[in-house]
């Protein structure tokens, strides 16, 4: 993934791949806390950008991520 502006350093890389760039080895970041991330430096609380279907709320990153 890319991300430029936002207050992200420049030339941050996390994690590694394996050979062929398919499954993460190590340093892996779960979905929810990059959608967390990316939220939180558009400047909105993923805690609270919630939505109601069928009678509950829901949420992008569901219980989880960690900014």
């Amino acid at each position: 993934m890319w991300m430029a502006g936002g207050g992200r350093q420049a030339g941050t890389s996390h994690g590694l791949t394996d050979e062929f760039g398919f499954a993460p080895v190590e340093g892996h970041a779960h979905i929810h806390d990059v959608q967390a991330t990316i939220l939180h430096l558009l400047g909105l609380d993923h805690t609270r950008l919630t939505y109601r279907s069928q009678g509950r709320d829901f949420r992008l990153t569901d219980v989880e991520g960690l900014v």
